[in-house]
C-alpha cells in the first residue's frame, strides 16, 4: 500500500469514527504511523488533506460510472445519482442517529468553528461531485449548457432536505416520495433529451 493511500486510509477511518474533532495532521501521521514531513509532502495543509479524503470517501460510497451509462436517459441518470446522495444518511433510526450526528458536530451552537470547516468541506465536495455529473451531461449533449454552480446549488438543496425528511418519522414510504421530489427537481433542467 502507497504511503498515500495509507494516509487516507488513516484519516478516512477516524472521519468514519466520528473523529472529525481530532482529525488534526499530527492525529491523522501517528494514525498512519509517517512522520509529519512524510504527510506534508503528500498533503501540504490539513483542508487539502480532508478534500482528499472526502473526494475519496464520495469515490468510493458514490461512483460516478452511472452518469456515464448511456443506455439510460439523462434525467434519470441524475435522478439515481442525487437518489445515492440522500440514500447516504440511511433510513429511520439510521438517519434519525446520522442527522443527529450531524447536527452535534456541526450546527449546534456548541459546535466549534474548526470542526464546521469539515462540514463545510464535505458540502464543497458533494458540490463538485454534483456539477461533475452536470458537465458530463452538457458534454454528451443531454443537457443544455448553463450555470452548473448554481444547478448543483439547487439540487444539493432539495438533496439536503430530502435527507431531514429521512430523519423524520413519516406516515408514507420516503423512498417513493424522494423518486419523486428528485425528478420533479431535474426537470427544472433544461434538457434536451
Amino acid at each position: 500500500m502507497s504511503t498515500r493511500r495509507k494516509i487516507l486510509d488513516a484519516a478516512t477511518s477516524m472521519i468514519q469514527e466520528g473523529r472529525q474533532q481530532r482529525l488534526t495532521v499530527r492525529a491523522v501521521a501517528a494514525r498512519a504511523g509517517v512522520g509529519m514531513g512524510t504527510l506534508r509532502h503528500y498533503f501540504p495543509t490539513q483542508r487539502v488533506l480532508l478534500d482528499a479524503v472526502l473526494a475519496s470517501m464520495y469515490d468510493s460510497a458514490m461512483p460516478d460510472d452511472r452518469i456515464h451509462d448511456t443506455a439510460l436517459p439523462a434525467r434519470q441518470r441524475l435522478v439515481d445519482n442525487l437518489g445515492k446522495l440522500v440514500a447516504a444518511i440511511g433510513t429511520g433510526d439510521e438517519a434519525r442517529i446520522q442527522w443527529s450526528d450531524l447536527y452535534r458536530n456541526y450546527i449546534s451552537p456548541e459546535a466549534p468553528d474548526d470542526i464546521r470547516g469539515t462540514y463545510i468541506a464535505f458540502e464543497e465536495q458533494a458540490a463538485r461531485r454534483v456539477e461533475t455529473w452536470l458537465a458530463v451531461l452538457v458534454e454528451q449533449r443531454a443537457l443544455e449548457e448553463g450555470d452548473n454552480t448554481a444547478r448543483a446549488h439547487f439540487l444539493l438543496s432539495v438533496v439536503n432536505g430530502l435527507v431531514v425528511s429521512r430523519a423524520l418519522p413519516l406516515a408514507e414510504s420516503a423512498l417513493t416520495r424522494e423518486i419523486d421530489t428528485l425528478r420533479l427537481a431535474t426537470q427544472a433542467l433544461p434538457f434536451t433529451k
